[in-house]
């Protein structure tokens, strides 16, 4: 009996322990990779629309570069999007990137005439050289390396068109269930720029966020903008019912008897986007967010998650950029 016991206890020893070491420990962080071994990829080379095209780049030291469009496009695509995402969703990345920057090489911004484009993401498109990229990826490198680009030359030459001409392909991190229209956040209506659902949810990191101030802070900050604000007495009354935009975000509200944007509470408080509720008690105010961005045009984490869904980049793009056609142009001289 106590050798069939033995025996018994030995099985179910096996049966819990056997998957972790085949498969081992499951990784916490969503957006990890789940293979347990780097898989080899080899990259395609680069197009002959994106090779041949040649773009100006003023770097972070102040030097302007000539260099293929191809590759420009890969340093952004690895600046702006995670390397972890499904390849149709980098492909849709890569076209947006590549339509963006033919757009500022027919009209190079006043803050860098020598230059089609700059490096700063607060002017133009995010950047990152590869061997910085190289760094943050560590032992996955040499596979995100190819992965990306493949991701550009799989779109080589596609650019999004509205009308025949480029797009002012805007993106954003991710949505909370919807899109924004443009009219809503920047005053101007944009046909292709309108609101849309997107799938991305709570797989996203930080999809929801919370950002809490005391009410003596939120005074501080919010009378030195609008000083004629009256906040006084219990928190709680100074805020009014939100006018809400077509996404569910916050478009206006009345803060101590004055009406301000969401954008501009987004701004003073350093919230993730304008779609958030607010509570306040005598001791604290607290803002609850859900998704990271402008809101207007593509949400990457929604475009991941319809790559997830078998859509392939061109469905993605005319998923956000509603009426918009993809196709290849001459593109302008650098």
């Amino acid at each position: 009996m106590k050798q069939v016991a033995a025996v018994a206890l030995i099985l179910l020893l096996l049966f819990f322990l056997l998957p972790l070491v085949l498969f081992g420990p499951s990784s916490p962080e969503a957006e990890e990779p789940e293979a347990t071994e780097i898989p080899v990829l080899t990259p395609a080379p680069s197009g002959p629309l994106d090779t041949e095209t040649a773009i100006s780049v003023r770097l972070e030291d102040g030097t302007v570069s000539q260099m293929p469009l191809g590759d420009y496009l890969w340093c952004v695509v690895a600046a702006e999007m995670p390397a972890s995402f499904e390849e149709e969703a980098l492909k849709a990345q890569a076209v947006a990137a590549r339509t963006y920057a033919m757009r500022r090489m027919a009209n190079p911004p006043d803050a860098h005439p020598d230059a089609a484009v700059c490096t700063d993401h607060t002017c133009c498109q995010a950047y990152i050289t590869p061997e910085a990229a190289a760094a943050n990826w560590g032992e996955w490198a040499a596979y995100y390396t190819a992965k990306l680009r493949n991701a550009v030359s799989g779109t080589d030459g596609v650019v999004a068109l509205y009308d025949g001409a480029l797009i002012d392909a805007v993106f954003f991190s991710s949505a909370a269930g919807r899109t924004v229209d443009a009219v809503e956040v920047w005053g101007n209506a944009v046909p292709y720029l309108t609101g849309v659902d997107s799938p991305e949810g709570e797989e996203v990191p930080n999809w929801r966020s919370t950002v809490t101030v005391t009410p003596e802070a939120f005074r501080e900050t919010f009378l030195a903008a609008h000083p004629e604000a009256v906040l006084e007495g219990d928190p709680s009354g100074w805020f009014g019912t939100p006018e809400l935009n077509s996404a569910g975000g916050v478009s206006s509200i009345a803060v101590g008897g004055v009406t301000v944007t969401g954008g501009e509470l987004r701004t003073l408080f350093s919230l993730r986007s304008t779609s958030f509720t607010i509570s306040a008690t005598a001791e604290e105010i607290t803002f609850s967010v859900t998704g990271y961005g402008h809101g207007v045009g593509m949400s990457q984490y929604g475009a991941n998650a319809l790559a997830k869904e078998g859509k392939t980049y061109r469905e993605i793009l005319q998923w956000y950029y509603t009426g918009i056609t993809l196709d290849t142009i001459e593109p302008p001289a650098a």
